[in-house]
């Protein structure tokens, strides 16, 4: 049986990213965001269109994505009512939302230098993204402005104990990534069925677990 019901949220699971960018005086802005999802080399990226990573996005043209393993739970909730912006919106003030210069430091994170952007990566991230952007679409929702941000991978990182072995593949057992569903936050990286795209696709790939 099924309701028909009018959906308040619909948030039905995405990886965690936390997105690093530079603030106009050359600071290191980092926020987390889970509205994004990849398609060959390039991501397509949600963000709330006031947001200061929206802002430096536009204005820089670049960033960092910083794929978070599920056991770094903490340190995202940390950052998760904090905004690079010093002027609140209403809305914000009203969450609960603070401004905070120094990202990095209230998560305890360590900044590190990029290769071919400007923005720094995290450190403590096992993936991590440098991408510069490609197009900018204004997204309009109730309540909300939002914008659309596709961007091309230009560099992947990846912490070498998630790399297969004589590959240019991540383990997908390896790498547990913390996903929010619902602003909750869950994981766990147990394979329960062999995937018959990935045997077509001829994926390097773990065997399946039973218990």
């Amino acid at each position: 049986m099924h309701r028909t019901i009018d959906l308040k949220v619909m948030y039905f699971g995405t990886p965690v990213v936390l997105i690093s960018t530079r603030n106009p005086d050359g600071s290191a802005n980092i926020a987390p965001m889970s509205s994004a999802w990849w398609l060959g080399d390039h991501c397509v990226l949600g963000l709330g269109d006031s947001a200061q990573t929206a802002a430096n996005l536009h204005r820089e043209r670049e960033c960092v994505l910083n794929l978070v393993p599920s056991d770094m739970v903490e340190v995202v909730d940390r950052l998760a009512l904090t905004t690079g912006k010093p002027e609140l919106s209403p809305r914000k003030a009203a969450m609960g939302y603070e401004f905070v210069r120094d990202k990095f430091g209230r998560a305890g994170l360590t900044e590190q230098t990029s290769d071919l952007v400007e923005a720094p990566r995290v450190a403590e991230c096992p993936v991590q993204l440098e991408c510069a952007l490609v197009q900018e679409t204004p997204l309009g929702l109730p309540g909300a402005g939002a914008a659309v941000f596709q961007v091309h991978v230009l560099r992947s990182h990846v912490a070498e104990e998630l790399v297969i072995p004589g590959t240019q593949h991540v383990d997908p057992v390896g790498w547990d990534p913390l996903i929010m569903k619902f602003c909750d936050f869950f994981g766990g990286g147990s394979v329960v069925s062999p995937s018959r795209l990935a045997e077509a696709w001829e994926m390097p790939h773990s065997p399946v677990v039973t218990h």
